[in-house]
C-alpha cells in the first residue's frame, strides 16, 4: 500500500485542474486518487484531455463527499466561483485538508464578496478558517491550515512585486496605480466572445476596467501588510497569448532611496524564498522567462525626475497563480521542502 498522500482533484476538466493534474503527477510525496468532474462523470480523463492519454487512464468521478473521505487525505477544489462556498465546509467537516483555488474564500467580507463576485458569499465561520496562501507572505500561516485559500492569479503577481515595499513604510499608499496583462487561459476553457480566436488573435483589449474582482483581494491584503486602508487603481489587459501574467506597478516613493536600495530591500525579504527572483538593475522580466513554472521574477525601475518607481513582476498564471501555488501551499501544510515537485525550470522558447 501506498504511504504517499491521496488527492482529489475537483474540477478537474478545467485548465486549472488539469494543470494540477500535470504538477501532481511528477510530486513524489503525492498519489492522485480521484479527478473529479460534475459535467463529465465516467468519461474518461483523457476524453478532454488527449495529452493524457496513457498517463492518466482513470474515469472522471462525480462528487461524492462520503466517497471521497474514503479515497483522499486533501482535496483541491478547481471550481468556478460560488461551488466552493458550499462543497469546501463539507470536506472541512468530513476531516479533509482543502486547497481552494476559487475566490470563494479570499475576501473577509461577505458583503464585499457579493458585490465584486455576483455570488451568495460563503459561511463566515468557514470563510474564518480559511488561510490565505500567499506562501511567500504567510508562510508560517501555511504551515499550520487545514484550508488553504489560494490567492488569485492578478493578486499573486502583483502583491509579490509590491508587498516589500509597502511593508518597509517606503510607498505613497494613496499613489498606487496597476496595469497588468494576462494570457487567454486566465479566462478558463468556457467559450466566450472574448476568448474566441477571431476576437483576441491580433488583439488587445483592457475589460473590468475598475470592476476586476481581483481587486478588493489585492486593496484587502495590502491593507493588513500595511495596517491601514489602501485603495489602488487596477486595470487588466487581455494579449494574445495563451499563459502569463505582467503587472506593470506604478508607485511614488514617500523619501528618496536609489534603486540599489530598493533591489537590496526586495532581496532580503525574499531571501530564502526560492520562487521569486530579483532581477539585477536595469534587467527586467517578461513572461516567457517564467512560462510553465512556479516563478515570480521581480524587476525596477526609479524615474528620478518623477520620483516614482515602476514595479515589473511577471509570472505563470497557470502555475504560479493557481495550480503551482497550490502545491507550495500543500508542501508547506505538510511539512515538507517548499519546492517539492515545482523544481523544474521555465520553458524557453
Amino acid at each position: 500500500m501506498s504511504n504517499k498522500l491521496r488527492a482529489a482533484i475537483i474540477g478537474s476538466t478545467g485548465y486549472g485542474g488539469v494543470e494540477l493534474i500535470r504538477l501532481l503527477l511528477a510530486h513524489p510525496n503525492v498519489e492522485i486518487t480521484s479527478v473529479i468532474s460534475s459535467s463529465s462523470a465516467g468519461a474518461p480523463i483523457a476524453e478532454g484531455f488527449p495529452h493524457l492519454n496513457q498517463i492518466m487512464v482513470d474515469a472522471l468521478d462525480g462528487i461524492d463527499v462520503e466517497q471521497m473521505k474514503q479515497k483522499a487525505d486533501v482535496v483541491f477544489l478547481a471550481t468556478p466561483h460560488g461551488v466552493a462556498s458550499t462543497l469546501a465546509p463539507q470536506l472541512i467537516d468530513a476531516g479533509l485538508k482543502v486547497v481552494d483555488l476559487s475566490g470563494d474564500f479570499r475576501l473577509n467580507s461577505g458583503e464585499v464578496y457579493e458585490q465584486w463576485y455576483k455570488h451568495k458569499p460563503a459561511d463566515p465561520a468557514y470563510v474564518e478558517k480559511a488561510v490565505y496562501g500567499l506562501s511567500e507572505v504567510f508562510a508560517d500561516e501555511v504551515k499550520d491550515a487545514e484550508f488553504i485559500s489560494n490567492p488569485g492569479c492578478f493578486p499573486t503577481a502583483t502583491l509579490l512585486g509590491l508587498i516589500p515595499l509597502v511593508k518597509a513604510g517606503w510607498a505613497d499608499l494613496s499613489s498606487i496605480i496597476i496595469d497588468s496583462k494576462s494570457g487567454v487561459s486566465g479566462a478558463g476553457r468556457g467559450l466566450s466572445l472574448t476568448s474566441h480566436y477571431s476576437e483576441i488573435n491580433e488583439n488587445f483589449l483592457a475589460y473590468k476596467v475598475n470592476k476586476h474582482q481581483h481587486t478588493p483581494e489585492i486593496e484587502q491584503v495590502l491593507g493588513r501588510v500595511a495596517g491601514e486602508d489602501v485603495v489602488v487603481t487596477f486595470t487588466t489587459h487581455l494579449v494574445p497569448m495563451t499563459r502569463g501574467i505582467l503587472s506593470t506597478m506604478y508607485v511614488n516613493l514617500k523619501e528618496k532611496h536609489t534603486e540599489e536600495e530598493i533591489i537590496e530591500l526586495y532581496k532580503q525579504y525574499y531571501e530564502g524564498r526560492r520562487f521569486v527572483r530579483i532581477r539585477p538593475q536595469g534587467n527586467w522580466p517578461a513572461t516567457k522567462h517564467v512560462w510553465g513554472s512556479n516563478y515570480c521574477d521581480i524587476g525596477f525601475s526609479l524615474d528620478a525626475r518623477t520620483g516614482r518607481l515602476t514595479v515589473i513582476s511577471v509570472i505563470d498564471n497557470m502555475v504560479k497563480g493557481a495550480a503551482g501555488q497550490a502545491i507550495q501551499n500543500l508542501n508547506l501544510m505538510m511539512g515538507w521542502e517548499e519546492t517539492t515537485g515545482l523544481t523544474f525550470s521555465p520553458v524557453y522558447p
